[in-house]
């Protein structure tokens, strides 16, 4: 009689819920695993460009300029300078692949820690801080880049140094937000007890409680920087030549799109598939890492 007793409690307790990893929880997005397989598409090429049997994004083939169409040498045709159209995308690729997410890395260490100091201090800090995100916050983004690249120049550094000025303050909102309502909280009061220092405090207590918004904004800006570089490159403020980029690609095509347009077409999917991945990614996050 005892043990069916015992037998029939155990059996009534609730099992315990197994709680999975949000990293895990996005390989059962099937949104997320799409935009995972875009990106890697392009990472996979970008790193296997130098030794993939094409030629070299700065060559001209001096024949295919009076026909750029696409053929056995040239599988997706050549440009107006007769530079080999396939070759140039998976250099651009390259490029694009480090200057972006570089630039959303350093945009992203700058909006956390104007973001922690604000969030966490309140005050006067908070208020100097908000005023200038305001001011920088209320130009259009894009005149925004386009001031900033125009004045200091076009290159992989002030491209860089442009995004973090225009992007920063967006991710110092984002965190202090989630700041002002994480330092209230329990195991925030209990550090302080502890006597932790306020470093220790940001760096262990609050941030990593601030990780699933940051890496779902990260994908998205990642998305929009790569958009900016396009159309920077489509002004002439891109990287400069011969650099394949892109934007570029596209400009140096629109007086004879009406004739040939696959130079542009392929620049511009490639373009927006990079773009479509990390967005998707995004949107597979912010599932994966949602309480």
């Amino acid at each position: 009689m005892a043990s069916d007793r015992i037998d029939t409690l155990a059996a009534a307790q609730p099992k315990p819920i197994r709680r999975t990893s949000g990293w895990l929880r996005i390989f059962r997005s099937r949104t997320a695993v799409i935009g995972l397989v875009l990106i890697l598409f392009w990472v996979v090429l970008a790193i296997l460009a130098p030794v993939l049997p094409i030629p070299s994004p700065t060559d001209q083939d001096v024949m295919a300029i009076a026909d750029p169409t696409p053929s056995a040498s040239h599988w997706l045709g050549t440009d107006i300078l007769g530079r080999d159209t396939l070759s140039r995308l998976i250099f651009g690729a390259r490029t694009v692949l480090v200057v972006a997410p570089l630039s959303v890395a350093v945009a992203l260490t700058v909006g956390i820690i104007i973001g922690m100091l604000s969030g966490y201090f309140g005050g006067l800090v908070d208020t100097l801080v908000s005023r200038l995100s305001d001011v920088i916050l209320a130009f259009p983004v894009l005149v925004l880049y386009v001031i900033l690249i125009a004045n200091i120049g076009p290159s992989v550094l002030n491209i860089v140094i442009a995004t973090t000025i225009a992007s920063a303050p967006g991710i110092g909102r984002i965190v202090r937000g989630l700041v002002l309502d994480l330092k209230e909280r329990e195991y925030v009061a209990a550090a302080r007890l502890r006597a932790e220092s306020t470093l220790y405090i940001m760096i262990v207590e609050l941030l990593p409680n601030c990780r699933g918004p940051l890496i779902v904004d990260a994908c998205l800006r990642l998305g929009y920087t790569i958009i900016t570089i396009g159309i920077l490159g489509f002004l002439g403020l891109g990287l400069p030549p011969p650099n394949p980029d892109w934007g570029g690609m596209v400009r140096e095509t629109t007086t004879v799109i009406n004739v040939w347009p696959l130079m542009s077409v392929a620049p511009s999917v490639a373009i927006v598939s990079l773009v479509l991945g990390f967005n998707l990614l995004a949107d597979g996050m912010r599932e994966a890492f949602k309480p």
